[in-house]
Order: C-alpha cells, then sequence, then structure tokens
C-alpha cells in the first residue's frame, strides 16, 4: 500500500489522482476533513469520482507521532509532500515543527515500519547557492549559510538532512526539488495565489528569473522515480527557467487583464520590505514581503533539470503556453462560482 502526505495540496492531490489511475491501493493523510474538498473536486473535474471513493484517508497530522503510527501500518511506499509555506518570519517555529521535526517523524516511522521507499517533495530553495561569477545551480551546487535564506529555504534545507539521514540508515529515498509548480483548482495556496493578484489588477512587476514546472510533471517524474531502481539521488525539477515579468505577462495575457505596469527595481523592493516589516510590526499584520523574497525577485540565478532529463529522458511540458491556458481557465472557474 502508498501513502501520501500532504494528499489534501496541490502536489499531494495531483499525485492521488494519477496513483489511482494506475490502480494502487493509497492511504492519504488529512488535518481537516474541509480540506478533503478540493482534492474531491479536482478527482470530479477529471471525471474520476470513483477513483477517488477508492482512496483510504485517514486523520493525522505529520508532527503527531501516534497518528502516524496509525497512518503507517501495512504501508510499503511513501511519498511525503505535507510541508508548511510561509515566507513570514514569524511563521519560523511552525516552519521548523512542521517541515524539520514533520519530516523526522516521517522518516523515522518509514524505518520503524520498514517502507521499501520513500520520495520528499523538497523545493528549489533548498539547493545551493552559486559561487560568485556562476548563475546555475544544480544538485551538486553546495549550500552556503552565510549567505541570505529565507525560514521555508532553511527548513527545507534541514527536512532533506532528516531524509538523508534515514537514508544513512537504510531507507531507500528519493528527493524532488521542484521550482515553483503551477496547477489548477488550488488558487488560494501557492502559485494559485499569483493568478488571484493578476485578476485584481496587481500592478507590479520584476526581472528576477525563477525555475518553473507544471504540478502534471512533477506528480509524473515521482512516480517513474520511485517504481524504478534510483535510490539516494535527489533531482531539479524545473520546465523552464522564465523571468517574474514573462509569468505575471503570460497570466495577464491569459485572463485579457492588464500587464503589471510598475517596474519594481531594486530600491523600490528595498523599501517595500522595510515598510512591509514596519506595516507588519505596528499593525500585528502578517508579512507578505520579506529581504529574502526582495532578494529573489532580482535574482538571475538558473536550475538546471539536466539530471533528470538523462535519467528519465523526459520532457516537460512548455511553460508559457501552460501558463497562458491556466490563466483562462482561472477566469472560467470564477465566473461559474
Amino acid at each position: 500500500m502508498i501513502l501520501v502526505t500532504g494528499g489534501t495540496g496541490l502536489v499531494g492531490a495531483y499525485l492521488l489522482l494519477e496513483l489511482l489511475r494506475k490502480e494502487d491501493r493509497v492511504r492519504a493523510i488529512y488535518r481537516t476533513e474541509a480540506n478533503i474538498t478540493l482534492t474531491r473536486r479536482l478527482f470530479e473535474t477529471h471525471q474520476q469520482l470513483e477513483s477517488f471513493d477508492r482512496i483510504e484517508w485517514l486523520q493525522a497530522d505529520i508532527t503527531d507521532i501516534p497518528q502516524l503510527e496509525k497512518a503507517f501500518r501495512d504501508i510499503d511506499y511513501v511519498y511525503h509532500c505535507a510541508a508548511l509555506i510561509s515566507f513570514d518570519p514569524k511563521d519560523e517555529e511552525k516552519l521548523r515543527k512542521t517541515n524539520i521535526e514533520g519530516t523526522a517523524n516521517i522518516v523515522n516511522c518509514a524505518l520503524h515500519f520498514k517502507v521499501q521507499k520513500l520520495c520528499y517533495v523538497s523545493s528549489i530553495a533548498a539547493l545551493g547557492d552559486a559561487p560568485e561569477g556562476q548563475s546555475v545551480i544544480t544538485e551538486e551546487t553546495d549550500w552556503n549559510p552565510e549567505k541570505l535564506h529565507g525560514d521555508y529555504a532553511i527548513t527545507k534545507f534541514g527536512a532533506e538532512m532528516e531524509v538523508w539521514r534515514a537514508s544513512q540508515e537504510g531507507l531507500d529515498v528519493v528527493i524532488v526539488n521542484p521550482g515553483i509548480i503551477f496547477g489548477s483548482g488550488f488558487w488560494n495556496n501557492g502559485s494559485g495565489q499569483i493568478f488571484k493578484q493578476i485578476a485584481s489588477g496587481f500592478p507590479f512587476y520584476s526581472k528576477g528569473v525563477t525555475g518553473v514546472i507544471a504540478v502534471e510533471d512533477v506528480v509524473k517524474i515521482m512516480i517513474s522515480l520511485m517504481d524504478s531502481s534510483v535510490s539516494r539521488k535527489r533531482f531539479t525539477l524545473v520546465a523552464e527557467n522564465l523571468s517574474l515579468e514573462k509569468i505575471l505577462f503570460t497570466i495577464a495575457d491569459g485572463m485579457s487583464k492588464k500587464r503589471p505596469s510598475f517596474y519594481a527595481g531594486p530600491l523600490a523592493t528595498a523599501i517595500a520590505w522595510r515598510l512591509d516589516w514596519l506595516f507588519s510590526t505596528v499593525f500585528f499584520q502578517k508579512r507578505s514581503f520579506t529581504k529574502a523574497t526582495a532578494k529573489s525577485a532580482h535574482s538571475q540565478e538558473t536550475f538546471s533539470p539536466k539530471k533528470i532529463v538523462q535519467q528519465l529522458d523526459y520532457s516537460f511540458t512548455p511553460m508559457e503556453s501552460y501558463l497562458y491556458d491556466l490563466a483562462k481557465r482561472y477566469i472560467t472557474e470564477h465566473r461559474q462560482v
């Protein structure tokens, strides 16, 4: 049997959809029943409701070991997709507890229950830092602890350390490091919020570059790696490296909305993250723009998918047309609400 953590999130839901198409026996954990709604809606959209009913749902939290012990009974393979995504420094403790401690609990249970193989969904944020004079980041690029990293990146890196520790104790593991993952149906979380901002007339753009990928590609690669003999390796999952300007403009065009028209240069973003800190402090609001995100808004570092392409001979979904079509789908779905 297969266990999926984070089955109510973007990656986990699409992973469940793909696994059930293969007639696999799957157990998925959830925290609240309300979270299952979006996953069910995804199956309904793909006319796979009968498959959805075959999922064995179990209420559990990855920080609760007794609950996890119930979830791990009779499990052979684990896809660990659950994580907390936040770029607010005030969430540092929550990030560490969920992403690092939670992952430690998962791999410890996997070792205890003699799981055959585990796939961990990390992030390009946990990859290394390009040395001075270089701009391409690969799986072999070293992490530089002296450079600025956000708490999310630090906790994903720490979670990877727990997975590697388990591999040294005998657990077969693979790690995937996706770029920004795009997909339909989860518009209130993660990359889905970009569509909401553009739809509401978000006016700013920057020219920093980041890696992007379609969620369908992420889950297909995960399953292929788990079905293979590949073990104790990590893979960067990036279909293309696109500028933030290109991403925002493409989404705006797909929605037939006005493109963001104000370029936010380094000075503007430096002022913005300081103002964000000030308003957050004075009005007790959640941070939305930090020093780390300001830095990434202008980064020209790119991520190489060469390793996974060579391993699986994989061809990625072209991202510009994918983002354009997603934007159209966003408008269509919100007209139906």
